[in-house]
């Protein structure tokens, strides 16, 4: 009978519900925290659809990690200064640690660039090189913010520019620099860049209103110029040539997307180009969120610093809205009026989310507007902007 009283009490001092409390009440509060945010993201994701692709294996992953005795992450196998102990990984990791051996070494992230790659089309940015300036205006968010986290004083420059490349709302580009530069913020930083690009409905179209005219947002672009299959197949080419000889950093994420778009208008890989906007795109995705996920531990997650970042990444994103719009109007003044400024406002990498709000914007103005296509030429411009941004900031730190 005794033996049998052992069992059951050796049973329930191995339950998460023990473990929960175990360390005291402050820790048991956190990790309830934890599982309300967590729950709070998976109703964003499914009943809201903000960014549910991520955002839900993200939640998943943030829940996973938090379950008490768990242990299927441990952060500190990744955050030690003297680099990763691959043995002890293997030996003792869980299963999320060894998934997230994708993230550290950057696979996944320049893995869905092929497939961003391969489901981006250049050529509104060929027919339109001037685009590039308001992509490149667009990243102006990035620096400030980055000046602000360092001016702070809280974070290392390193850190700073982890936190500043939110400002590009591009992703996979936030998570490859915050990985190298800032593994302990990498949770923090991957849920407000994709929190930023999921309500880019609602914090773009005020700014966009606000820094233009009723006129200027009613003026109509000309047809963009048809795109030849030499210019599509010579443009990614070219883009990894010189991007890698001046930003060789940026060659991951600059290669990745410009091979995936290669697969894609070269017209003779139509199966990987499939392969690559579809399977290898959705099971990296999946990896990559709920992997990233588990790095927003009770601990490493409910910290002040966390809300620092999350507002230094609203405003990285909203300056870099400002930078790619007054870019536009500059643009606008210098060609008499033939470009509408709220095309620049799409400079940030969120494609095709932020063309879509040119596009809306500009038809409330006037119906018979359609900027949805002139819009993606600053888009795709800003995923190419963000990946340089990044290549800058990891020449610089890492």
């Amino acid at each position: 009978m005794q033996a049998l009283l052992d069992s059951i009490l050796n049973f329930l001092n191995t339950t998460g519900i023990v473990r929960l409390f175990e360390n005291g009440g402050i820790d048991a509060l956190k990790t309830v925290a934890m599982f309300a945010i967590a729950f709070v993201l998976v109703y964003l994701a499914i009943v809201k659809q903000y960014e549910p692709l991520l955002l839900l294996p993200i939640a998943i992953g943030m829940l996973l990690t938090n379950l008490p005795g768990a242990e299927i992450f441990h952060l500190n196998f990744f955050i030690d200064p003297a680099g990763v102990n691959f043995g002890e990984v293997l030996r003792k990791g869980g299963l999320l640690d060894l998934l997230y051996l994708g993230v550290k070494l950057g696979i996944y992230p320049s893995l869905i660039f092929i497939g961003i790659g391969a489901m981006t089309d250049f050529s509104p940015l060929i027919s339109n090189p001037k685009s590039l300036l308001m992509g490149a205006g667009a990243q102006f968010g990035v620096f400030v913010a980055y000046a602000a986290a360092v001016l702070s004083t809280v974070f290392t420059p390193a850190e700073a520019a982890a936190i500043g490349i939110i400002g590009g709302a591009d992703g996979p580009t936030a998570i490859l620099v915050a990985k190298t530069l800032a593994p302990g913020l990498l949770g923090a930083i991957a849920i407000a860049a994709y929190s930023y690009m999921a309500l880019i409905p609602m914090i773009q179209p005020p700014i966009m209103k606000l820094l233009t005219t009723p006129e200027e947002r009613k003026i109509k672009m000309t047809t963009l110029r048809k795109v030849s299959k030499l210019e599509l197949v010579l443009f990614p080419l070219l883009v990894t040539f010189i991007v890698g000889l001046i930003v060789p950093d940026a060659v991951p994420l600059v290669g990745c997307l410009m091979f995936g778009n290669l697969l894609n208008v070269c017209g003779v890989t139509d199966r990987l180009s499939k392969t690559a906007q579809n399977e290898l795109m959705n099971i990296v995705t999946i990896f990559l969120g709920i992997s990233v996920g588990a790095t927003a531990s009770a601990d490493n997650f409910l910290r002040w610093t966390t809300l620092l970042i999350i507002g230094c990444g609203l405003v990285a994103f909203c300056i870099s809205t400002v930078g790619g719009l007054l870019t536009a109007k500059i643009m606008c003044k210098l060609t008499g009026g033939k470009i509408n400024p709220l095309i620049g406002s799409a400079g940030v990498s969120a494609v095709p989310m932020a063309a879509r709000q040119s596009q809306r914007v500009g038809q409330e103005a006037d119906p018979s507007n359609f900027l949805l296509m002139h819009a993606m030429g600053p888009n795709v411009a800003g995923v190419i902007g963000s990946a340089v941004a990044a290549g800058v900031f990891l020449a610089t730190f890492k």
